[in-house]
This record gives C-alpha cells, structure tokens and sequence, in this order.
C-alpha cells in the first residue's frame, strides 16, 4: 500500500518535547459510560486505541481509512444523523482530562512497525476534522478548549497547547464553513493574548480560503491601525493573502501611514511588505513615498545617545547592554537593506522607482544616509543596469554637491557594519569617481577610499591599499595624484595599520618611470613615513630603500639621478625630523647614530652630484623645499646651514675692487647697486666671470694653471644655492634676514647693456653668451625678490620694488636678444623637470619661425620702465629702453626662469613707497619715492594669473594619447604645488582688495583719457606724459584684462561648492561688496552677490576689446549663480552681452579685430547673451531676421550696423551659435499631455511656431552661405531639432488638432519648407562627396521619413487620414536644380512631408517633388 505523507501539525520543536497537563482543572462531572464507550467503540473499530497518560494514542490503519470507517460507521448507524451528537459529546467527555487532550492533539503512533501503515500519522483531533459531518462540531469544541490554555500556554512539557491547537486548522482540504471559521477565529484574535493573537494571524492564510481573503485582510488593517505589536504578524499575513488591488493599495497606504510609528524590530517587514506589494504601474509613487518617511537616523542614533549618556555613570553597564543595543539597531537595518535588495534584485520596476526617487532630491540637506545605502544596493545587484544607474546618479548627485562628504562619514560612522556587506560595491564606486574627469567626482572618490580603510577590517584594508596602488600605477596624472595624496593622508592618520602593508607601498618603485617629480616626492615622503617612522611594522623596507636611491644615485641617465636625489631628500626629511620631547618612543633628540647616518647620506647626495651642475641644483632646490615644509632636528639644521652659507660666499660672492680681472666675451661691469654708501667696500654677485669659465669648460678649452686651482662653480647653481641659504637663515633667525640683507642690494659683475644695440653685430656665441648671461641675471633677481619680499622695512620694500623694476627692464633687453638669436637654447632654471629636451625644443620652436612666434604672443607689447640708476649720465640708456622695439615673446619661455612664490604677489598691496635722502648736514635733500608701476604690475598680474590657471582652473589629468610626446605643464609651478589649492585661493581673496584698487585705477584712466585730465594719473604711476601714448594703453588694457581674468579664475573655482569652504567664498564676495557698500562682511551671502554684481557692472564702460569684454561677462554670470537665484540677474547679465555684441571692437591700430581668439571670444559672449536672455527664440529671430538681412545689404568688409560684431567673418560663430541655443531651447519646451488646458495647449503650440519660424529662417540661409562648414552645422543641428519636435512637438499637435486646426496646419506647412531644404542639403552632400557631411545624411533622413509618417499617425488619430497623400520626392541641389545623375533612382529617395492648403491639388504644384499633401476639411 502507498503511503501518503501528510503536513505535520505541529511544530518539530514541539513534536520532540514531552509534554505535561497544563490549562484549567478538569470538570467534575459524571461520565457518560454510554456515549464515551460510543466515541472509544467506535475509534477502535475504526483501527484507533486511545492511551491514558504519556502513552501517545495508537492508529492501526491509515489515517484515509481511519476516516472513511468513522464516517461509515456514523452513516449506517440506524440513529444518524443524531449519533453525530453523541460522538461529538463523547469527544468533549474524552478531552476534559488535560492528558487525554494533549495525546489527541498529538500525532498518533502506528500499532506495529512492521504494519503496513505510514510512518506518520495525523493527531486524533485533525483526523476527524477532515471528517466533512465532524469538521464544524470539531471545530467548536477546540475553539471551546482554548481559553483555557490562553494565560498559561506552555505546559510542563514546553508543548505550546494554542498554538498547537491552532495547527489543527491549517491545509485542511477542505472547509466546510470557511465564512463562519474566519469569523470565530478573528472574534478569538479581540480577546486573545498578544501571544495567541501572533499564533491565530500568521496561520490565517494556512486556514482560510481564497474567498474569504478580503474580508479579514479588512479586519486585520483595522487591528494593524489599533495596535502595533501585531505588525509583523499581521503583515505577514497580508502578503499570504490574495487581495484585490484596490484593497491591496488600500492596505499599502494605511501601513504607510504608521511607518514613523512602528518598532525598531518590526521595520523590516514593513519595508518587505510594501516593496513587494507594489505593482508596475505605482511603483514611482510608492518608492518615493517610502524614500521621504523611512528615517534610518531614528534606528541607530537612539542606542547610540543612550550609550553615551550611560557612559557618565557606568562604564561596566555600557559595554554589557549598550553594544549589544547598538548591534541590535544594526542588524535590524540589515534586514531593511536586505529587503529593499531582494525587491530590486527582482524587480526592475523598483530598482527604476530608488533611482528616480534620489534623483528627485534636489537639495543637499534633503539628502539622507538611505540614499547612499541603495545607491551601494543598486550597484550591488547582478543587473548591468542598476549598476550603471546607480553610478550615473551618484556622479551626478555628488557633481552638483547635493551628496556631500559630511553625508559619507555619517554613513560611515553610524552603519559600518551594514556597509560592510557592500564593500566590493563601495569600492567599485571609489575606483570609478577617482577615474572620472570631473574635478568634482575625484574628491568624494577619495573619501570613500579614506572611510573605508578607516570604518572596515584588515582585508577590506588591504584591498583598498592594493587599490590605491593600482591607481598609482595607472600612469594617468589625476588617479597618480589623487591616489598619493590619499596614502601620504592615511599614514598620517593611520600610520600603525598602514605600516602592515608597507609592502604592498613598496611595489610602485617599480613604475616611477611614468611619475612625474612631484608624485615622487610624495612617494618617497610616503615610503620614508612607514620605513622611518615610530611604528616598528615598516622597518623591513628601510634597506629596499637605501638600496634604491644608491642605485639611482650611482645612475649616470640625468633621470633617474634626478630620481635619486628626490628620494635621498626625502628620506632625510623623515630620518632627520625633530621629534618633541613628549614622544614616548623618542627622547626628543636625534640619536647620534641616526644623526651619522642622515649626515653620511646627505654627503653621499653632494658627492654624487658635483659632476652635474643640473644634478647639484636640483639637490639645493629640493633640500630648500625640506627646510620649507618640514621641521628637522637642530643637529641636521645646523649641519645644513654651517655648510650652506661658507660655500656660498666662497662660490658666488667676490668684494668689490677697483678692477675685475680676466679676459671676457664682453667687458665686465658692475652694475644694479642699490647700496650706493658702501662704495668699494661692498659685494658683488660674480655672475660674468662664472659664465664665462662654464663656457669655456662646456667647449673644450684648456684652463690655465690658475683657473685649474679654482673649483670650477657653475652659474646654474647661484639661484637654488641662494634660495637654500636663505631658508636656513629664515628657519634659524624666525624669519630674520639681517645676515644676508646685503645680497638685496648688492651689485652684479655683468656687462654694459647697450650692447643690446648691437646684438645684429655680434656672432652668434656672443648673442648666445648674452642671452644667457640675462637669464642668470634674470633669475638672480627673482630669487632675491623671493627671499626679501616679507621684510617689512620700508627701505627693504623699495629696494624689492626696484628689483621687480630691474627684472621687467631686464625681460625687455632679452627679448631683443632672443629676437636675434634664433635656434637658442636657454639654460636650465628648474631642474626637477620630467623631460628637460622636450621642454627645451617646445619653448625654443617660436623662435624659429617668426610668423608662429607672432601667434603665439603674450598680452605685453613692449615692455617700458622707470628704472632706478645710479647718476645722470645713465639718462640717455633710460630713453633706449622707452623705445618701442620688435621682439620675441616671452611666454614660451617661462620653464627657463625661477619660480616666484606667492609671497611675492603681496607686492600688489604696496602703495606708495618714499624715503629721504640727507645731505652732509643732515638736511632733506631731495625725496625719492618708488611705486608699482604699469610694467611691473602686469608682470605680477600675468604670473599671478598663470598660477590660478595652473592650480584652480586645471581639469584633472588624462591618459596621454599613444605613441605622442606630452608636455610637462607642471614645469616651473615646483613650489606652487606644495600648496593645496585652497591655501592658493584663500591668498587670492586676500589679495582681491588690491586687484579692485589696481581695476578701479585702470577704469578711471579710460574714464578721462584725455591730456588735460590725466595728471593724477600720471602722478599714480610714476609715467611723463611723453610716455602716454606708448606706454599707458598697452598697459592698461592689459591690466584691465588680467585683473578680471584672475578674478574669474577665482570666482569659477569648484572648491566654493564645498561646504567646508562656503566662507572662503563669502569673503571674496565681501572684498567686492564692500567696495560699493561698508560692512560687506556682515551681510547675507543673497546681498553680497546683489552688492558684488552692481560693483562689477560699474565697469563695463572700460572694456578695451572683446577679450576682457568676455572676462567681465563670465565674472558676472559666475557671481550671479553663487547666491541661489541667478534668475535676477538674467536680464542684466543678458543685456550686457548684448551691448558687447552690439560694439564694434578695434585694436590699437584702428583695425577691427579679428582671428581665431576673437571668434572663440564671440562664440562664448553669444552663448553667454542667448543663454541669459528671457526668450532665446525672440533672441534668435531679433539676430537672423535683422542682422543677418543686414549684413547682406553691406559691402563685403563691412558688418551689420545692429550687430556690429556680425560680419562674413564671424558669419559661421553667429550662426553655429544660434543654432546650437535654438536646439537647446526647443528641447526644454514641455511636451504636450492630454490633459493640458486649452490655454497650455495655445501657449505651447506658439511657441513650438517661433522656433519653427527661426528653424525656417537659419536653414533658408544656407542658399546664401553655402560653404562647407555652415553646411556641416546646418545638417547637425538640423537633424538635432527634427528629433526634438518628433519627441516633444508631435504629441502637442496630437492633442491640439481639433483645438487649433489652422495653427496646426501653418505650423506644419513651415516646417515643410525647413525639411525640404534639409533634403536638398542630402543631395548636395552625395554629389559633392564630402565625408564630413555625407555622415549627418543616414540618420538625417531617417528622421525625415520619421517625421512623414508621424504626420500620418496624427492624422489618424483626429480622424483626418484622408487629408494625407504622399508621392515621391526627387532629389535637388541647393539651388533646387534636379539631380539628373540620380534620376532612374528617384522612387528610391526619401520621402518628404508637405502642409499644403487644401484648395491647391498636387497636380498645380511648381515642384514635382514628394508630396505629403494635408487635405484638412473646415
């Protein structure tokens, strides 16, 4: 016989536990000995033996048989049905006595294994409830049994008797009265103990039948509302339940409504039965609700602010419950976490829904630690979709600063362990933002990075280095950087964990090849903190390191040398470092052993590179930066500066005698004395004579026993040598440079500079001697700037003053010199370069070719100056320098001199600077006053411009292209990039007062540029008037440009979006506010920009040529977005543009400007005024519909008298430009709903008709300017706008036919004409062959034929098909000529649309080309 095996009724953790009598005490009534030996008579006979005490009931048969013969035996008893009675009576009898109970609710044994019989059996009391005449008597006397059980429910045996009492009703195959069942069972739920009620809800949907699901799901919402401890039963239940779907969002909606209501413990359900109740349809809606009420702050925080309370009275107490409390809160958002996976994972309805709902957020404060943690979800999924979505939605969030980094760390800190789980995610995530191109991307990037290492465990650790290395190895400059400053941040922070993976660190040694000199500093900075360092894990790479930079060291490719002394120093910086007294690990000074070995390796450096000049200069740049940046040990301190200073007097510095004795290129001379009383006393700097020997040993030639005796100095070394010397004295003096003032003012031994005269003359070793005998002596006086620009004594600032002076005359000389010296190559000035030859080839290549030479030209013309020189006889040499003299710009050139420090720029804050000169008699005899001239303040404000661009401006590096050479562009910022970019932008804002006075200056001059009002002018810049017109325009309107331009670099900086550096910005917004209102500070960020905007537009009537015309406007557009509501300030920013636009621009020279720098100007001004205007498509039409027909009535050279700016020259910006704005505009027109008013419907549809009619106008243009670029525009563009009115327009008509039938008609008919003639661009583009057009014709006409039968479904859908024929086009050139090559082919071209009134039939049109023909009925 076959066993059938049946569902257990009770729990396996019930059915192994012996049970004991529990519930009330059975009644004492007299048995029944009739009915009871009816109810055992007839068990027996039916095969079942009922047993007293712990003796479980025994079956002898099946329980299907069981059941059929107890029917039977009923059916054919001659008192049926009445029997029925008495064997429920003899039932209720049997069970009064607790053990028997218990035995018939559990299952029954078989009589004898060996029986045939199934090895389980069903419990006496569930048998006979799948009896059909028994089930509804059964029933009753269990549901009479159980309030007896309800207050004690575990017995003495553990045997839950309602709960299993409450089994028996489960799976039954089937129900007699399931109406009546649920109403007694959920009637038992209103009185029954939390206990019980879980029991009776949870198995509701394992009792009841199909029909009865609505109803009590009814019942339940009602009791979920009124007490909250059933949630998780009762929710539960729900999602067993087969509910209707309006009861189903009826339900989702009450739960939603409690939410903020329900426990800890129970949320997960909720949140389970909410996603997985939500259909396709409502999935966007229920997301979005759920993301605004699910706090996850109010599940951790609480446990977290107890513990810290609790913490003030008993520590005990907190680490025994409190941890336990806060792991609890984290393992309940597991569960959440968890639930919301398993939706999204099978669901890509929701997955959809969390992207949208983040998406949606559109503040940062509104942003909240759930979003980050689906973002982790999403990602984590096996779905490329949700991957890609999430990742797209965090770029985007964390790009416009709505996901900020306080947001990470909170996430973070407070849900570590859940975080956890999606580590690999979290990861993926970091890897990609690093590897972005957005500057904004990166950082956040590396914060996931740091919060990783710093929240998860050693393996999570690990792969994060190993991560951070890979990006090392990239080779692509923003991963390296970005990548180094992560690892140099967490072993400052971390140094014990990170030295574990020391190691791993260790292994970028091997790809230094592609590091530039910055990223090894910060390599060797990061290896020497873990080999050196207190934490004693990283000592085992202490010898791969020395083993390393000797090898590089002993390296005779200048390269990898170079390599070597960068990390040499930097070893020495972390072996040498001044340790307090208060480390534990150190007494406070340097052991003599570790003070032997820094001075050996120091002595090692110097040795290795005596051979080298490039090699010793290096060594003395990078020992100079150690001295800046970190602070060493007295010992090494004092050893460095002993050695300094003796050989640099010994090397450099001669005293002043009557004669200076040698055979030279050119005479010696000493000269730029600014100490005039020390007489023959004094020092000078040896520079010609030093030359000159290098020289002579770079050719060849033999040395004199005399010469050979002397140690053979190299000019190359006097700037970094100086630099080094005077950061000792600063490091040692606190800044005091008494010791070494006297090197500010002394002379150089150089040569008369009126040989500059006869540079033509010379031969080309002499011009070449020349022009590196300027480049020292250039270099010189930038290092001494450098050193002596803080002194804060007023004869030290005039002196400096002078130096700058010296320096801009100086740069004038040598772009003469270089003018005539073509092919020259300039010495070395920064030494840490990555590709010395491919500098030196790129700087020289404008010197060769003088046409590109003149592109490539800086913003200074000729360079003019007021220069202080000792006597009167020097006047003549003065009025040479005045004169304008063709030369070689200098912009190429800037990796060949030295690096001024930002310190310098505070020169800009001077003012005028005076001292008295006495005579003999202690009278004032005349006063000499010294100021910032125009020269010297263009040559600030360029370098000051140049370092902005450099570090604020720069986008993040790219992998360079393959087999292409890249230039280092970092060249000469060696010290610039020590400092983080916003220390750079923090000394900028200090600066900005004097930039405004310095505009303000500038502004007043063009305000009253006329002879008999520039006194005060003049007399502010220290100019005659003879120099007026030479020198003052070209200066001024470089100044204009350049100070606008620095403060556009600084204003534009993304850094101001961090929160961290909102006040950074409010106090550059201030500087400005303050100069039109006083107490800029205290006003609100809106006022600032309100105050800043005025102040700025108070220049717009100086602007000297597009190029500042466009600083202004970029400025204006940037501040007016910083305070919230750049709305106010459209129609300004938009009517400035359009005065520029409206200007007509000339040189110095009278001629109108022009070029390729002028049409990229004009190309942004245009976008900035369509942009800003209040209606782009009135714009448009105002330029193509009036300036355009006026351009085409001029002569050829001439403009549009309306848009000056509007000539055949700029004819392709302006329309490229309109075009581009009119695609844009169109594509933000909403599309059209069904459900739009009729005047939404009226106001869409007109304005759908302007950028029709400006689409008709600009393409009908291309009959006149036919040329090749304007068609490439006409068929991009074109093709852009045709799909943006099939996608948003097409709807709008759909709905708006029966509406507004003539507007639908005209609109139509116009756009007609647009198509056609973008049909013959088509042709045009076969016949010509031209692969740059013939790439926009494929997709082009498949939006043409798109958009025929577009036209057709709308018809269809207003019932007008019949008023739709089409034919076949041919195909025509731009003059509308066919082409008659393709005629056999014309059934095969594309088809096109017309709109044409009804009245003209197709066989009266002049084209014969397809037709499309609307035959609309009035």
């Amino acid at each position: 016989m076959m066993r059938k095996k049946r569902r257990s009724s009770v729990d396996k953790g019930d059915k192994a536990k012996k049970s004991r009598t529990t519930g009330r005490q059975a009644r004492e009534v007299a048995p029944d000995e009739t009915n009871e030996s009816l109810f055992v008579a007839f068990l027996r006979e039916a095969g079942v033996t009922l047993r007293e005490g712990g003796t479980s009931n025994e079956i002898a048969v099946d329980q299907v048989v069981f059941q059929k013969r107890i029917q039977r035996q009923l059916q054919k008893s001659p008192r049926y049905p009445g029997i029925v009675q008495e064997f429920i009576n003899g039932l209720e009898t049997h069970i009064e006595d607790p053990e028997r109970f218990r035995n018939c609710l559990l299952p029954c044994v078989p009589r004898l294994p060996d029986e045939d019989s199934s090895s389980f059996q069903e419990s006496l009391l569930r048998m006979l409830l799948g009896i059909e005449m028994l089930q509804t008597f059964v029933i009753n006397v269990l549901f009479e049994k159980l309030p007896e059980f309800m207050l004690n429910c575990t017995g003495d045996g553990g045997l839950n008797i309602p709960r299993v009492i409450i089994n028996q009703l489960k799976w039954q195959d089937r129900v007699m009265d399931s109406k009546e069942l649920a109403a007694k069972l959920m009637q038992l739920v209103s009185v029954a103990p939390v206990e019980v009620q879980r029991d009776i809800i949870t198995s509701l949907p394992e009792i009841l039948e199909d029909s009865q699901h609505n109803d009590v799901a009814r019942e339940l919402n009602s009791l979920l509302q009124e007490n909250t401890q059933l949630t998780v039963p009762i929710l539960d239940a729900l999602s067993s339940l087969n509910l209707s779907s309006s009861l189903l969002t009826e339900v989702r909606g009450a739960v939603m409504a409690m939410l903020a209501a329900v426990h800890l413990e129970d949320l997960p359900v909720v949140v389970k039965f909410i996603l997985h109740s939500v259909s396709a349809s409502d999935a966007n809606e229920v997301v979005c609700d759920l993301h605004k009420k699910l706090e996850l702050e109010m599940c951790v925080l609480p446990p977290v602010l107890h513990a810290s309370h609790s913490r003030m009275k008993n520590l005990f107490w907190i680490r025994s419950s409190a941890t336990p409390a806060a792991g609890s809160s984290q393992d309940s958002v597991t569960l959440i976490l968890d639930g919301i996976k398993s939706a999204v994972r099978f669901q890509k309805t929701i997955s959809e829904a969390w992207l949208k709902a983040i998406e949606n957020v559109e503040e940062a404060e509104n942003h909240k630690v759930m979003d980050l943690l689906v973002l982790f979800i999403l990602h984590s999924t096996n779905s490329n979709h949700s991957r890609r979505g999430a990742e797209r939605v965090l770029k985007a969030k964390v790009r416009t600063g709505q996901i900020q980094e306080a947001l990470l760390q909170k996430t973070f800190r407070d849900y570590s362990q859940v975080m956890r789980g999606y580590f690999p995610s979290i990861l993926a995530l970091a890897q990609s933002l690093l590897r972005s191109t957005d500057s904004c991307a990166v950082p956040f990037g590396g914060h996931m990075y740091r919060n990783s290492f710093t929240a998860f465990d050693s393996y999570c650790q690990q792969e994060v280095v190993g991560s951070l290395v890979t990006h090392v190895c990239s080779g692509v400059g923003g991963e390296v950087d970005v990548a180094l400053e992560l690892l140099c941040g967490l072993v400052t922070d971390k140094p014990s964990e990170m030295a574990l993976y020391a190691v791993f660190v260790k292994g970028i040694l091997d790809y230094m090849d592609n590091l530039t000199p910055q990223q090894i500093r910060k390599l060797f900075h990061l290896l020497s903190r873990l080999a050196f360092g207190q934490q004693q894990q990283g000592t085992h790479i202490q010898d791969d390191l020395h083993i390393v930079i000797r090898k590089q060291l002993s390296s005779t490719v200048p390269k990898y040398k170079r390599i070597g002394i960068i990390g040499a120093v930097m070893v020495v910086g972390s072996m040498g470092a001044h340790r307090p007294k208060g480390d534990s690990s150190q007494s406070g000074t340097l052991s003599q052993e570790t003070h032997r070995q820094v001075v050996a390796l120091l002595e090692l450096v110097q040795s290795c590179s005596k051979s080298s000049p490039e090699a010793a200069a290096l060594y003395y740049d990078e020992l100079a930066n150690l001295i800046l940046s970190s602070t060493l040990d007295p010992k090494v301190q004092e050893w460095i500066g002993r050695n300094v200073l003796d050989d640099f007097q010994n090397d450099f510095v001669v005293d002043l005698g009557p004669d200076i004795t040698g055979s030279f290129l050119f005479p010696a001379r000493v000269m730029y004395n600014l100490d005039e009383d020390e007489g023959q006393g004094g020092i000078a700097v040896n520079l010609l004579p030093l030359l000159a020997r290098d020289s002579q040993q770079h050719k060849g030639e033999t040395w004199s026993q005399t010469e050979k005796a002397h140690k053979r100095v190299s000019p190359l070394c006097l700037s970094p040598f100086f630099r080094l010397l005077r950061l000792c004295e600063e490091k040692q003096h606190q800044g005091d440079l008494e010791e070494i003032d006297a090197l500010l003012g002394c002379p150089l031994v150089i040569t008369d500079m009126d040989i500059i005269e006869k540079v033509d003359s010379l031969s080309k070793a002499e011009r070449e001697f020349l022009c590196s005998l300027l480049f020292h002596t250039i270099n010189w006086l930038r290092e001494v700037v450098n050193a002596f620009c803080r002194q804060k004594e007023t004869e030290m600032k005039i002196k400096v003053m002078t130096r700058l002076q010296n320096i801009t005359y100086l740069q004038t000389l040598l772009e003469r010199a270089l003018a005539g010296t073509p092919g020259y190559i300039p010495p070395l000035a920064n030494f840490d370069g990555e590709s010395t030859e491919g500098v030196v080839h790129s700087s020289a290549a404008p010197v060769h070719k003088t046409k590109k030479g003149k592109k490539r030209k800086a913003p200074q013309k000729s360079l003019s100056d007021s220069v202080l020189e000792e006597g009167t006889e020097e006047q003549p040499e003065k009025e040479k320098e005045k004169e304008v003299r063709q030369g070689v710009s200098l912009v190429s050139y800037q990796p060949f001199f030295r690096e001024l420090d930002m310190e310098v720029l505070s020169v800009l804050q001077c003012g005028l600077l005076s001292r008295s000169l006495l005579d003999s008699e202690l009278h004032t005899k005349v006063r000499e006053e010294v100021l910032l001239g125009p020269a010297e303040l263009v040559f600030l404000l360029e370098d000051m411009l140049r370092k902005l661009e450099f570090s604020l401006t720069a986008a993040p590096a790219k992998r360079a292209p393959f087999l292409k050479g890249r230039a280092d562009k970092s060249v000469g910022f060696s010290h610039l990039q020590q400092s983080s970019s916003k220390d750079i932008a923090s000394c900028c804002v200090q600066l900005l007062p004097a930039l405004c006075s310095h505009l303000e200056n500038c502004h007043n001059h063009f305000q009253r540029h006329h002879f008999n009002s520039t006194l005060n002018l003049l007399i502010l810049y220290n100019i005659t008037a003879v120099d007026l017109l030479k020198v003052s325009v070209p200066f001024f309107l470089v100044c204009v440009c350049v100070c606008l331009s620095v403060c556009v670099c600084v204003c534009v900086r993304s850094g101001f979006s961090q929160p961290g550096q909102r006040s950074l910005l409010k106090k550059a917004l201030a500087v400005l506010a303050g100069r039109l209102k006083q107490g800029g500070a205290e006003l609100a960020l809106e006022h600032l920009v309100k105050h800043s905007f005025e102040y700025l537009l108070n220049f717009r009537s100086t602007m000297p040529n597009l190029s500042t015309a466009l600083c202004l406007s970029r400025l204006l557009s940037t501040v007016s977005e910083k305070g919230g509501n750049p709305a106010a300030y459209r129609e300004q920013t938009a009517s400035l543009a359009r005065r520029f636009l409206s200007q007509e621009w000339v040189t110095a020279s009278g001629e109108k400007e022009r070029g390729n720098k002028f049409n990229e100007g004009l190309k942004t001004l245009l976008s900035i005024y369509l942009e800003h205007a209040d209606d782009v498509l009135k714009a448009v039409e105002e330029i193509a519909g009036e300036g355009i027909p006026e351009l085409l009535n001029a002569a050829k050279d001439d403009s549009s008298t309306t848009w000056p700016t509007l000539s055949r020259h700029t004819f392709l910006v302006f329309y490229k430009g309109m075009m581009s704005e009119l695609e844009k505009a169109v594509r933000k027109i909403p599309a059209g709903r069904n459900s739009d008013s009729t005047e939404a419907q009226s106001e869409k549809l007109l304005t759908w008709k302007l950028a029709v009619r400006d689409f008709h106008i600009l393409i009908s243009l291309v009959k006149v300017f036919d040329t090749r670029l304007v068609l490439n525009v006409c068929l991009k563009y074109g093709r852009l706008f045709l799909e943006s009115f099939l996608k948003l327009g097409m709807p709008l008509l759909d709905y708006s036919f029966k509406r507004h039938k003539e507007d639908v008609q005209s609109l139509l008919k116009t756009f007609q004409l647009s198509t056609r003639q973008l049909h013959h661009m088509c042709g045009h583009s076969k016949i010509h062959q031209d692969t740059s057009l013939t790439n926009h014709v494929p997709a082009l006409k498949k939006s043409l034929e798109q958009f025929v039968y577009r036209v057709k479904v709308m018809l269809t859908l207003n019932n007008c098909q019949e008023a739709f024929w089409m034919g076949n086009l041919k195909n025509r050139d731009l003059k509308g000529q066919e082409i008659l090559s393709q005629e056999g082919e014309e059934k095969e071209d594309e088809e096109e649309e017309e709109g044409e009134d009804a009245s003209e039939p197709p066989e009266e049109q002049t084209d014969d080309e397809v037709r499309a023909v609307l035959r609309i009925p009035n």
